[in-house]
């Protein structure tokens, strides 16, 4: 009896865990194909253009913490969707809007990096998943990170 219950109990906590959020700022008439059921080219198409591709950060510290924000507009005909932001690693976290980003509105993609563990030269990169053709945009950030003075450099870990 007592297993039935573990049961019961597991697969409601799993169902629960794994509903979907049911209001989203997304909806199907925010999507545009690519093609025209005749093989045509759709011209409605969104198009993400970035003022700067990729962010120098210079020389830094190691173990500070650095955020810059690509600016990006949509220069295309239809609403611009971000569906996903991925840094190259766990020391690059992107934030980018949730919403449609309407034909000639500006938006933001927030970058922070890690420096902690790095030194020396090191780019880093994220990849957007979009509705423009083609689908996945990446951008860049670059860095020095200078070790402190004081600090063993055969302790310190390569940049990656």
């Amino acid at each position: 009896m007592k297993l039935t219950y573990i049961i019961i109990a597991s697969c409601l906590v799993f169902a629960i865990s794994c509903k979907q959020n049911t209001s989203s700022d997304i909806s199907t008439n925010d999507i545009t194909n690519t093609k025209t059921a005749d093989g045509n080219t759709n011209g409605a198409l969104p198009d993400i253009k970035f003022e700067e591709e990729t962010h120098d950060f210079g020389r830094i510290t190691q173990g500070e913490k650095v955020a810059f924000g690509f600016k990006f507009k949509n220069t295309g005909g239809s609403n611009l969707i971000i569906a996903s932001a991925a840094g190259s690693c766990g020391c690059t976290v992107p934030e980018y809007p949730k919403k449609p980003i309407l034909p000639g509105e500006e938006a933001t993609v927030n970058v922070v990096f890690s420096s902690e563990g790095k030194s020396g030269m090191v780019e880093k990169s994220v990849t957007l998943v979009t509705n423009c053709e083609p689908s996945t945009k990446i951008i860049y950030i670059k860095a020095n990170i200078i070790v402190p003075v004081g600090a063993n450099p055969s302790d310190l870990p390569t940049a990656h």
